[in-house]
């Protein structure tokens, strides 16, 4: 749902922020387990990941979906692993980490690299991983509010990217404003989407 001019935008926003933290703190341990096992098992079959010599991904929260087993795939497989650093705010860079023990808990209590790490210019990754609160099978997603990835994907548009989202925490109706990026394909534990429009 493509929302243009509308003072409202932002409150509904909020509201849907608000419901879908509520409703991931109801999910049960072992659908949590199993909805992350099954998404990280696509991810690894999609061909955008196999074809990469270069993976972006998150360094997922207790809410969210945990990318510590992708991760350390990515790095199993010999490809360069990027995860996110957190520069200023709305701001943020792809550092190359060799081993997970190398993160640390930093800004927003999100577990990143040093600020030393190599930065890898996101024109030079082959594929990313994107979080989200919720998100539909279109593309579409809803962060926490701060801009990072719509601002990094909307400067990089071209690098083929997917967003992740544990089917329950789905929502068929997005509220996206003219700057809110559309990501080329949503993967839930029930399949891979693929944005077509």
């Amino acid at each position: 749902m493509k929302i243009e001019g509308n003072q409202n935008i932002q409150e509904i926003k909020k509201e849907l922020r608000k419901k879908m933290l509520s409703q991931s703190l109801k999910l049960t341990e072992h659908y949590k387990r199993d909805s992350d096992r099954r998404i990280i098992e696509l991810l690894l079959e999609l061909p955008e990941y196999k074809r990469a010599n270069s993976v972006f991904c998150f360094v997922g929260l207790e809410h969210e979906i945990n990318t510590r087993p992708f991760l350390k795939h990515v790095l199993a497989d010999g490809k360069i692993l990027a995860v996110p650093l957190c520069t200023e705010k709305g701001i943020m860079e792809a550092r190359r980490i060799l081993s997970l023990d190398e993160l640390k808990k930093g800004y927003y209590g999100l577990f990143q690299p040093d600020a030393s790490s190599e930065l890898i210019p996101i024109n030079n990754i082959e594929f990313a991983v994107i979080p989200c609160l919720t998100a539909d099978h279109k593309g579409n997603r809803l962060g926490h509010g701060g801009g990072y990835y719509d601002n990094l994907f909307n400067k990089h548009s071209d690098v083929p990217a997917a967003v992740i989202c544990r089917e329950r925490m789905c929502n068929e109706v997005i509220p996206i404003e003219l700057f809110d990026h559309c990501f080329q394909i949503t993967v839930t534990e029930n399949s891979v989407f693929r944005n077509n429009n």
